[in-house]
């Protein structure tokens, strides 16, 4: 789903008076009447509700891709595992998560590098408030360049964040070529 259609919902879902989740807490009496509590307006709420929006967003790229790395695993190990008396638990940390080592960090690698470049949900639901207190580096690049008119800064800012992803990327790049992985 686009970001900016499915950060508009979800703000919807969070708002105050009207939102959905505060409908429903409050009917479940979780933390008592919610209705008119403003997500956006508290920091670690504000946080919360765009955490769980990202995490929303990337479950199917993050579940699709470690499915299909874990049918790439030869059934062959399983049964010899198995032959030789491991439990399911043991089949499971011995075999399946050493095939998956790779896809995983290959997903934590990109996950990281996308979060970084997180803006159109942090900036349409909280636009870095309430405060500074939502502000990434993403945000405060386009405050110094686009609404203080800091061109300089902004520029700064962008080729120290792409030099960090940069080293980043070349730890996995790194790992990739020690596990004798092609590129």
């Amino acid at each position: 789903m686009p970001n900016v259609a499915s950060s508009m919902v979800w703000g919807w879902l969070f708002q105050p008076g009207f939102g959905i989740l505060n409908w429903i807490l409050t009917k479940l009496h979780v933390f008592g009447n919610v209705l008119n509590v403003n997500w956006t307006q508290s920091t670690v709420l504000g946080f919360l509700c765009i955490w769980l929006l990202i995490v929303w967003q990337a479950v199917p790229f993050i579940a699709l891709t470690l499915n299909a790395a874990q049918q790439q695993v030869d059934p062959a190990f399983f049964e010899a595992a198995r032959l030789d008396g491991a439990n399911e638990w043991r089949v499971y940390w011995t075999i399946t998560l050493q095939f998956l080592r790779p896809t995983l960090l290959l997903v934590t690698i990109l996950s990281v590098i996308w979060d970084f470049n997180v803006f159109n949900q942090i900036w349409l639901l909280t636009q870095g408030g309430p405060d500074g207190g939502t502000t990434t580096l993403g945000i405060y690049t386009y405050k110094q360049a686009f609404v203080s008119f800091n061109i300089g800064n902004g520029a700064a800012i962008s080729v120290v964040t792409t030099l960090l992803l940069m080293v980043l990327t070349s730890f996995y790049i790194r790992s990739l070529v020690r596990s004798g992985e092609e590129l």
